[in-house]
């Protein structure tokens, strides 16, 4: 017997049992992004490995580590996309839209990045990403902040995420820092892990969010980026956290946070939740201003976020574990008993899924008896299961019964029975 084949490491199959869950999370995006009047763009999931060195940075772990490379039989090197945003730089400058024009788009799709399989982080894994480019003022950094707290009330965990913002200044400004870092951190420089240690040469910034306790430790006495900030940040960043104060909005200053990325600059911030085990992160974003003249274009100001997927969708199955059943159902069941039954059942599951383009209409297939049939129409879900036997079809009425309410089963001829269902389906 040949060995069965089985589904590469880290890129993991979404079954039917979990893809209604996947298009509820998905519809609630589509209506945000609506909601905000932001454009969708698709790029490619191939791109140049150069785009990506450029603009993540070849000193990321992203780039040195975790990039899925190869070169194609041109023996161009090509990569496949680790992350959206540059991706949407690059196709916004190569198709004219971005110099001296305001732009606000999304994207959504999988993403690829060799790293160790854990819960909700995988080596394929989807993003939903917003990208505003022509804008510099702090209104914007709110509005993108904002689209992340309006999905979590979409989605009822307002309070199971926080928000941690944080300002890397200016080039210039955060240049001065880095030297200020490195100096303080070669003195305590025994006391790191390997990987801040070799961070400390390379790109010192991500030493400030190491996770190994000793380096934390010696972090937090660290001198502050956000105390070494230019004016024009300073005053940037004071005008964001004025604006999220007015609107209500909860966040902590967290001076650590510097995202993993060498393009951002000024603003940073990021949702975290602790629901899904560790604190982990579920949205990230911040300001690239220099991103899009360091990708070959006219300097552009940008400003955007992304979000994994797969850790929103755990985070909804494990705070609205009901709604998420819900998802699951059939709205209507229609059993078939009998080859004419089946015929006119047929004809009554079209008939009502062009009358209500929206039910969940499922029909008996495959034989079997009425009991069989029942016990299939209460494991799809459904409020109601409709009878059609060779009986029925005879006399013209069809049964009604109610698999979720202690209500006698009624009939009604096929007319009365599709203009009734709309009040019947609660």
């Amino acid at each position: 017997m040949a060995k069965t084949i089985q589904a590469i490491r880290g890129m993991n199959d979404c079954l039917p049992s979990q893809t209604p869950t996947w298009q509820f999370v998905e519809a609630r995006i589509r209506e945000l992004v609506q909601n905000y009047h932001y454009h969708e763009i698709r790029t490619p999931i191939l791109e140049s490995t150069e785009l990506f060195k450029r603009s993540v940075g070849e000193a990321t772990d992203i780039v040195e580590k975790e990039m899925y490379v190869f070169d194609d039989r041109n023996g161009d090197s090509l990569a496949l996309r680790p992350e959206g945003t540059a991706c949407a730089v690059r196709a916004g400058s190569q198709h004219g839209l971005l110099y001296n024009q305001q732009q606000r788009i999304w994207y959504m799709g999988p993403m690829f990045r060799h790293e160790r399989p854990q819960k909700g982080r995988y080596r394929q894994f989807h993003q939903f990403g917003a990208e505003a480019f022509g804008f510099d003022g702090p209104d914007i950094d709110v509005e993108i902040i904002m689209m992340g707290a309006r999905l979590w009330q979409a989605f009822g965990i307002s309070d199971k995420v926080e928000l941690q913002i944080n300002s890397l200044g200016n080039n210039e400004a955060r240049a001065a820092y880095k030297q200020k870092l490195v100096d303080y951190l070669l003195q305590r420089v025994e006391g790191l892990d390997e990987d801040s240690k070799r961070r400390l040469h390379t790109n010192p910034l991500r030493v400030l969010d190491s996770k190994d306790p000793n380096t934390q430790t010696i972090v937090a006495d660290a001198p502050k980026l956000i105390d070494h900030l230019d004016e024009d940040s300073t005053q940037h960043f004071s005008q964001l956290c004025e604006r999220l104060d007015t609107l209500g909005i909860k966040y902590r200053v967290n001076p650590s946070l510097v995202r993993g990325l060498d393009y951002y600059n000024r603003t940073v911030f990021e949702w975290v939740t602790t629901q899904l085990g560790a604190q982990g992160t579920i949205c990230a974003g911040g300001r690239y201003d220099g991103l899009v003249e360091q990708l070959g274009a006219k300097a552009t100001p940008a400003v955007g976020f992304a979000m994994g997927i797969e850790r929103l969708v755990l985070l909804v199955e494990a705070l609205q574990e009901d709604k998420a059943t819900t998802m699951h159902a059939a709205d209507i069941y229609i059993t078939a008993m009998g080859d004419k039954a089946s015929l006119a059942a047929n004809l009554l599951a079209e008939e009502v899924r062009t009358f209500y383009p929206n039910m969940r209409v499922q029909m008996h297939c495959g034989g079997g008896n009425f009991k069989k049939q029942l016990k299939k129409a209460n494991a799809s879900g459904a409020h109601l299961a409709i009878i059609v036997g060779d009986n029925e079809v005879e006399s013209g009425k069809f049964g009604i019964k109610y698999l979720r309410e202690d209500k006698p089963q009624a009939s009604a001829d096929k007319h009365e029975l599709i203009k009734q269902l709309a009040t019947l389906i609660v």
